[in-house]
């Protein structure tokens, strides 16, 4: 029933054709260097299946095992891989270029909880007007930022200019 879809995956059983192979039985033990048909009688023997591990090799190395039991570990294995796996977002905080100290500290407050709950954090600060002869201020405004939130992450990106805007990308420290 389930062999069906991992059929790719593994040849199990009948469907080794190679002449030898290299045997291991079901408890990791060498038996060496065997036909495929004895192979195949001593699996059937044990009530267990014959499956090819590691096709490659030469001979083909294959393992006496429960190939039902074997495909519902490596199931769950990777289920529980998936779980497991931490989704990395990208937040994002808007500064201007005329931002008051109060002001840039709650925004720093912000950047530092995205951080350290292991978030990208990217600032961002878009300049109107006449701002735009300015840019090295918005970027003092930057630096500044950053001095507040340097114990939290590091610049994956230096500030940048481009255009109207300029940003810069902060990851988190690793813990």
């Amino acid at each position: 029933m389930g062999y069906k879809t991992n059929k790719e995956q593994h040849q199990i059983n009948e469907s080794i054709r190679d002449r030898e192979v290299r045997l291991i039985d079901e408890n990791g033990g060498q038996l060496g260097i065997v036909s495929s048909a004895e192979a195949l009688a001593l699996a059937e023997e044990k009530e267990l299946d014959l499956v090819k591990i590691s096709p490659n090799a030469n001979p083909p190395v294959c393992k006496i095992m429960n190939y039902g039991k074997y495909m519902f570990e490596l199931a769950k294995k990777e289920k529980e891989a998936r779980r497991n796996q931490k989704v990395v977002e990208i937040k994002e905080v808007w500064l201007s270029m005329t931002i008051d100290v109060g002001d840039l500290n709650v925004k720093a407050k912000q950047a530092q909880k995205f951080l350290s709950s292991g978030n990208k954090v990217k600032v961002s600060i878009r300049m109107r007007g006449r701002q735009n002869a300015h840019a090295n201020l918005g970027v003092e405004v930057m630096n500044r930022f950053f001095e507040l939130v340097k114990d939290y992450g590091t610049m994956e990106k230096r500030p940048l200019t481009e255009g109207r805007n300029i940003w810069m990308m902060l990851v988190p420290n690793k813990a």
